[in-house]
C-alpha cells in the first residue's frame, strides 16, 4: 500500500470532511451484507445538499479529467455519462454540468429506470440515446456491483458500449475468490484501469492519519490487512 502520509487532493479532503459532517461517513462497527464487520460505513445517499453535491460533482469531474489525461490514459474517450437509478442519476447530471461549465467538455447525459415505461416515450433508458455511443458510468460505492452490472446490460441492449466506470469510493476489498468487484467490472468494460475512483480506502486512511484519528486508523489497518485488495 502507498504511504498514508501522501498528500490528498483538495477535493478529496473536502469531500471526506463534508461526508463526516452529515453522517454519510461513520466509524464504528458495521455488519455488511457479506457478513464482514467493517470499521467504517459510507452512505452517499445522505450527501444530498446543494453544497455537498457541488463538491461531489467537482470531485468526479476532476477524476474524469485526470483519467483522460496523459501519460497513463486509463479512461478512453467517451460520449455519454450514465447514472444508474437511483443514486447515480443526480451524480451523473451534476458531473456533466461541471465538466461543461469548468472544463468546456460537453457530454450527453442518460440514466435508467428501475422498470421500463410502457407509455409516453417508453423504454427503460432516459436522456440522450446511447446507440452507437461510448458510455462512462458513474456510481457511488460498488459492493457487489449489482447496479453497475444492470446498467451495463441496459446500455448494451440499447446499442451502446460501456468503456469505463468512475465510482465515488473504492473499498479495495476482495471477495471470497480473491478477486474484487473492481477487477470483475474492469474485465467486463475493457481491462485494468477502466474503473477509476474519486476516493479509495487508502485515501480514507491517509485522511484519518492527517487528522490524528489513530483509533479509527488502527481498526482500518486491521480490516485492510484481512480483506484488502493486494496491489
Amino acid at each position: 500500500m502507498a504511504s498514508i502520509t501522501e498528500t490528498l487532493q483538495g477535493f478529496q479532503n473536502q469531500l471526506l470532511e463534508q461526508a463526516e459532517e452529515v453522517g454519510a461517513l461513520k466509524f464504528g462497527a458495521f455488519t455488511l451484507k457479506s457478513g464482514r464487520v467493517s470499521p467504517y460505513f459510507f452512505n452517499a445517499g445522505l450527501m444530498s445538499s446543494g453544497n455537498i453535491l457541488n463538491t461531489i460533482a467537482n470531485a468526479y469531474a476532476a477524476t474524469i479529467i485526470a483519467g483522460l489525461g496523459f501519460p497513463t490514459n486509463p479512461l478512453p474517450p467517451f460520449d455519454v455519462i450514465f447514472g444508474p437509478a437511483y443514486k447515480g442519476i443526480s451524480l451523473a447530471a451534476c458531473t456533466a454540468l461541471v465538466l461543461s461549465a469548468t472544463y468546456g467538455k460537453s457530454y450527453g447525459f442518460a440514466y435508467d429506470r428501475k422498470e421500463a415505461k410502457d407509455h409516453g416515450e417508453g423504454g427503460k433508458l432516459v436522456g440522450v440515446p446511447v446507440k452507437g455511443k461510448k458510455v462512462l458510468i458513474l456510481d457511488d460505492v460498488m459492493t457487489a456491483g449489482t447496479a453497475v452490472r444492470l446498467a451495463i446490460a441496459s446500455i448494451q441492449s440499447a446499442g451502446g458500449e460501456v468503456v469505463g466506470v468512475v465510482q465515488l469510493l473504492d473499498r479495495e476489498e476482495v471477495g471470497k475468490d480473491g478477486e474484487s468487484t473492481v477487477d470483475e467490472i474492469e474485465n467486463v468494460v475493457g481491462g485494468r484501469g477502466r474503473v477509476q475512483s474519486v476516493l479509495k480506502m487508502k485515501d480514507l486512511m491517509r485522511w484519518l492519519a492527517s487528522n490524528g484519528k489513530q483509533e479509527q486508523l488502527k481498526a482500518m489497518e486491521a480490516y485492510r490487512q484481512q480483506y484488502g485488495r493486494k496491489e
